[in-house]
Formats: C-alpha cells, sequence, structure tokens
C-alpha cells in the first residue's frame, strides 16, 4: 500500500494528469462557457435585471497594473503581475533560487464576450481588496417590462 503513495500528493498526480490530458486534446474547453485551465485573472460573470456583474479576482496588484477597455462587444482586462519580493523589506535578494513557483507573474489579458443587450456607455470599475468588479449596465429595450393586457 505504501508504493501506491510514494511520498507523493495523489491530487497532485490528478492535477498532473488533468493537464496531461488537457494538452492532448488542445487544451478544448468542456463547454462554450468555460474558461482555458489556469486562466489568469479568474473571474466570475453574473447577471441582474439592470446589469451584467463581472468580478475578476487579481491580488496583488495595483490600479497601474490594471487596463480595463470595452470594444465591439468585448470587455479586456490585461496588465501585468510582477513578481513577489523576497523578504519582509523592500530588497530583493540577489541570492535566492527559485524551486517552486505556484503564483503567476507576468503580462495578462483576459477578454469577455459580453451579451447584445450590454451598453458600453454604462460600465463602472473598481478594484478593492485584490478583486476587480466591473458593472456593464444594460440596454433599456432589453430590459423586463409589463405589459397591461386589454
Amino acid at each position: 500500500m505504501s508504493d501506491l503513495f510514494s511520498g507523493t500528493d495523489l491530487f497532485s498526480e490528478f492535477d498532473r494528469l488533468q493537464r496531461q490530458m488537457d494538452s492532448l486534446f488542445g487544451g478544448f474547453p468542456s463547454s462554450i462557457r468555460s474558461g482555458r485551465f489556469g486562466a489568469f485573472p479568474q473571474v466570475n460573470i453574473g447577471t441582474t435585471d439592470d446589469s451584467i456583474e463581472i468580478v475578476a479576482f487579481a491580488p496583488g496588484l495595483t490600479l497601474a497594473d490594471l487596463d480595463v477597455s470595452i470594444d465591439k462587444g468585448l470587455l479586456t482586462i490585461s496588465g501585468e503581475r510582477k513578481p513577489a519580493r523576497a523578504g519582509t523589506d523592500d530588497d530583493t535578494r540577489d541570492d535566492t533560487r527559485t524551486y517552486a513557483q505556484e503564483r503567476f507573474t507576468g503580462i495578462f489579458r483576459r477578454v469577455i464576450e459580453l451579451p447584445q443587450n450590454a451598453d458600453p456607455d454604462r460600465v463602472q470599475a473598481r478594484y478593492t481588496n485584490g478583486c476587480l468588479s466591473i458593472t456593464v449596465g444594460k440596454r433599456e429595450a432589453s430590459k423586463p417590462r409589463a405589459i397591461t393586457v386589454q
């Protein structure tokens, strides 16, 4: 029984197998709405009667690191996530060699296709505690309304 696990984490092995399967099949998502594995920033998208709500989880960034734009029904979130500094002070240590890194660093870009009823003139964005919250208003014509029957 001990040879089965051999000091490795079973869940890590399942993750490794999943990544291999994804690369074997070209990384196609399991559904149209699925994103690619490891995409940054991860997003939640929802809707209300009045708006489309998008929350992008991007901890460790500043407002200067983020760019948000909307064009032809596509919302783009882009920027750069810089490497974390070693130690507790502002000095980076030149003698530190990384042997494991799980935190994504580098340039990122996420494009989200908005529904046709999104109004690009009614967009608000705010970044608080590592969460970028974007509210895109819906066009007035697309909102539900009651119809009086005569």
